[in-house]
Order: C-alpha cells, then structure tokens, then sequence
C-alpha cells in the first residue's frame, strides 16, 4: 500500500520527500506526478513504506504538520479511480429505440 501526500510545494523534490518519511520508517518509492503538458509538479505525491505500521507512524506525524510553508495532507492512498469512457452505460447513440420502430412521418 502507499501513502498519499497533498498540499505539497511545487519546488518539492524525491530526495525531500525521501528524507522526511524516512524518520518514520524505509521508504519503498516515491513518485511526484507531474503535469501533461507543463511539466511541472502537481502539487501531490505518492510514498510506498515497508510496513504499515511504519506507514501508519508516518501518517499520524506528518498529516497536518508545516512542511515548506504548507500544511501537509498525509493519508492511505486509495486505488485510482477510473476514468468513464464516452459509453457509460447507455448515454448516447441508440437510446434504447426511442422511436419504438414507429415511422417519422
């Protein structure tokens, strides 16, 4: 499981990311998404531990504390949602025969 982390600065690097966790515990992986087309970080981070009771040590210290001027949002990542593609369920194209086979005219 991994750890999300919000609010972080945009001038946030891994090792930064890496050091802070690492009181609390090995720290696994960290990823820092960035944005498509800028570039630049997102603002949010993703942190795998080794355990979850190192995981849940670093949540309970980390979550609301000032970390480079802003106050950090530290808790269990969830499984990324998915994105809809256009056919959810029966939202467009042939509404179910609306016309039920009568003729237009």
């Amino acid at each position: 499981m991994s750890l999300y982390v919000g609010n972080l600065s945009y001038e946030v690097t891994q090792d930064d990311l890496t050091a802070v966790f690492a009181e609390y515990g090995s720290v696994k992986r960290v990823q820092l998404p960035t944005d498509r087309e800028t570039g630049r970080l997102r603002g949010f981070g993703f942190v795998e531990m080794g355990t979850d009771a190192e995981e849940s040590a670093a949540i309970e210290a980390l979550d609301g504390a000032e970390w480079m001027g802003r106050d950090l949002k530290v808790n269990k990542a969830r499984p990324r949602e998915e994105k809809g593609s256009f056919n959810r369920g029966n939202g467009g194209g042939n509404r179910g025969n609306y016309n039920s086979g009568r003729s237009r005219y």
